[in-house]
C-alpha cells in the first residue's frame, strides 16, 4: 500500500517522514465550508474527512487527511488574517489553557475512518514585547492560533497534556494506531 498525505503543510510532511519516507503528497481542494451549529470539537474531523475523500485514490493507496484548529473559550482560532490578528490571538492565549484539536481521516479501499485528537496546552503569561517580537520575527500567519510550538513559541508553553505532534499538526501516535488497527498497515 502507498501512503498519500492530503495536505500542503510542510509540518505534516515532516512529521509523517519521521515514521516513513514512502509517501507522496496530493493537495486536497476540499470545500471547507462548515454548517452552522456544529460542535466545534467535531469540525476538524469533518474537515479531515472532506480532505481525504476529495483525493481520488488508486487501489493501492491509503489517503491521509488532517485538519488542526486551536480552540479557546469555545472559539476556533484559525490562521490569523495578518500580523495584528496574530498579536490578538496570542494575547488571548497568554496565561491560559487552550485546546488543539486535530481531525484525522484515513481512506482506503472505499472506506474512510475518521477520528480526532485533543491536546491541552498551557501557555505562560506573555508580555506585549514578547508577542510583538515573536510576530515580527516569525510571522506566524500560516499557523492556527498564531504560534508554532516546534519553533521559538515552544518557550511560551508551560506544559501540554496530550500528543506533542498533535499540536504541531499531525497526531502521529493516533495515525500509526489507526493505520495498524483499522487497515492492517504497520509503519513501525
Amino acid at each position: 500500500m502507498k501512503l498519500v498525505l492530503a495536505s500542503k503543510s510542510p509540518r505534516r510532511r515532516e512529521i509523517l517522514s519521521m515514521v516513513t519516507a514512502d509517501f507522496t503528497v496530493k493537495i486536497s481542494d476540499a470545500d471547507e465550508t462548515i454548517e452552522k451549529g456544529l460542535d466545534i470539537y467535531k469540525i476538524p474531523e469533518l474537515l479531515a474527512r472532506k480532505k481525504a475523500e476529495t483525493i481520488e485514490a488508486k487501489n493501492d493507496e491509503i489517503i491521509i487527511g488532517c485538519d488542526t484548529v486551536v480552540i479557546y473559550e469555545n472559539e476556533i482560532l484559525g490562521k490569523p488574517k495578518d500580523k495584528d490578528d496574530a498579536k490578538r490571538m496570542l494575547k488571548l492565549l497568554s496565561g491560559t489553557t487552550h485546546y488543539v484539536v486535530s481531525g484525522l481521516a484515513v481512506k482506503c479501499s472505499g472506506r474512510t475512518y475518521s477520528t480526532s485528537e485533543t491536546t491541552a496546552v498551557v501557555m505562560r503569561e506573555l508580555s506585549d514585547s514578547e508577542i510583538n517580537a515573536y510576530v515580527e520575527k516569525y510571522n506566524p500567519v500560516d499557523k492556527a492560533g498564531a504560534y508554532g510550538i516546534q519553533e521559538m513559541a515552544g518557550a511560551f508553553v508551560e506544559k501540554i497534556d496530550g500528543d506533542f505532534y498533535n499540536v504541531v499538526g499531525l497526531p502521529l501516535c493516533k495515525l500509526v494506531k489507526v493505520l495498524k488497527d483499522e487497515f492492517g498497515v504497520n509503519l513501525i
